[in-house]
């Protein structure tokens, strides 16, 4: 049989154990999230949450990410990677999803956000469990298949456009709050089914059996100084925080603004992630593993500045016509593709592997720290004036690409990986 010839599509099949249990069952979660995900915000609107309180949840959801992230790696490394993956998925995305569906107002969206918190715990866990006995090498290929899943999920959003556009939307996105309970459920079950306990995980459960969760907290000190003491890792956490905050805004006044200010009609909204899709699909399997010989920033830089073009898009819309949308999709399916795996695999080339759980899980709580009032911000700058949230992401963008600019760890190419020039979102978890 002759062997496939896209270095990605090698990796995927030659995937075996944690890597493979972890990326096979990713789709059981994006294909729900990305049915829901358009809407979330329309359907606040709908049941009456004003802008101010749209952004108040976002800020409230990241003061208790931040509680979690710091809880979190102490959580992983006692529990076990395999076992809080599956706890707190479930109590992170199960669990909210039941509430989503039922909600009525603004108190029922705050709990929502409560429970949702839980997912930085996996963002954590599942990290380490996919990653920790992989080959190094494969890293960058498996978290662009991440991606790629996400991607691939996102072909089902017409689904949820044709139920929107059939009923009422308050009704429709009920029911995709229901099919994400279940389908979710279901990932977060084989997922602990076909997994195994990682060796650094069983090593970590080990040196902390019997110590005090207080004691342990109290190790964050050194990991803290570690972090403050490493360059690199201090542009890292700037990096991450100027994207975690850009990513709070477009995700919860994108589509405010596109409906209400540009015009469109609400269902059309689902189809702007598959479109963006396709492109990101067509630039990862053409392009992406072609950029390894590039620095790092070099890309990233690129897709930051078509991330400002993309807004700039956005913001002319309603002035030059809608159709101008197309442009802002097109633009930030380029964009995402060029930073965001970038941004991900990060996280795991500059953190020591020894320390990664507790590393990852503080660089987290920093990032959550720095960007919770941003939630609040924007939606209050949202009320005065729904442009004011995008000119907030396009100095926030700017300011990355100083950063990156600045930076010298980021120089290097990438190598070993074919999907970029290092590993999506951290997934899911």
């Amino acid at each position: 049989m002759t062997r496939p010839h896209h270095p990605l599509v090698q990796t995927l099949l030659g995937l075996r154990g944690n890597p493979r249990a972890c990326v096979y069952t990713e789709p059981l979660w994006g294909i729900p999230f990305h049915l829901y995900a358009p809407f979330a915000t329309l359907y606040m609107y709908h049941l009456g949450v004003l802008d101010t309180q749209i952004g108040l949840i976002a800020t409230l959801g990241m003061v208790f990410q931040i509680v979690a992230s710091l809880l979190g790696s102490v959580l992983v490394d006692k529990m076990g990677r395999r076992l809080s993956t599956l706890l707190f998925d479930v109590l992170g995305w199960s669990i909210p999803a039941v509430i989503w569906m039922l909600s009525q107002n603004f108190w029922w969206f705050v709990a929502a956000a409560v429970f949702n918190s839980m997912m930085q715990i996996t963002a954590v866990s599942w990290n380490c469990l996919m990653v920790e006995d992989a080959d190094s090498r494969k890293l960058v290929d498996m978290y662009t298949w991440c991606t790629i899943s996400g991607l691939l999920s996102v072909f089902f959003a017409p689904l949820a456009g044709v139920l929107v556009r059939v009923m009422p939307l308050v009704s429709a996105v009920r029911i995709l709050y229901a099919i994400a309970l279940v389908m979710m459920t279901t990932k977060f079950i084989l997922l602990y089914i076909y997994s195994h306990e990682t060796e650094q995980g069983e090593i970590r459960m080990r040196e902390t059996r019997g110590m005090p969760y207080f004691q342990m907290l109290g190790q964050y000190r050194g990991v803290f100084r570690q972090i403050f003491r490493t360059p690199a890792t201090l542009q890292i956490l700037a990096i991450i925080v100027f994207l975690n905050i850009s990513g709070i805004v477009n995700s919860n006044f994108t589509s405010l603004f596109a409906t209400q200010q540009a015009g469109i009609p609400e269902w059309l909204i689902a189809y702007f992630p598959m479109v963006r899709a396709v492109i990101m699909l067509a630039f990862i399997f053409g392009l992406q593993h072609r950029l390894n010989r590039y620095p790092i920033k070099a890309p990233m830089t690129v897709g930051l500045g078509l991330y400002i073009a993309a807004v700039a898009c956005l913001l002319l819309s309603p002035v030059v016509g809608p159709g101008l949308l197309a442009g802002y999709v097109v633009l930030e399916g380029f964009a995402n593709a060029l930073v965001w795996p970038r941004r991900d695999s990060l996280l795991v080339m500059y953190v020591d592997p020894h320390e990664r759980a507790r590393i990852t899980g503080l660089l987290f709580v920093l990032m959550l720290a720095i960007s919770s009032p941003f939630g609040w911000i924007a939606g209050w700058l949202s009320a005065m004036n729904r442009v004011y949230p995008f000119l907030l992401i396009i100095v926030l963008f700017i300011l990355c690409a100083i950063v990156l600019q600045r930076s010298h760890p980021m120089t290097q190419s990438g190598g070993g990986g074919t999907g970029t020039t290092e590993p999506e979102t951290v997934p899911e978890g």
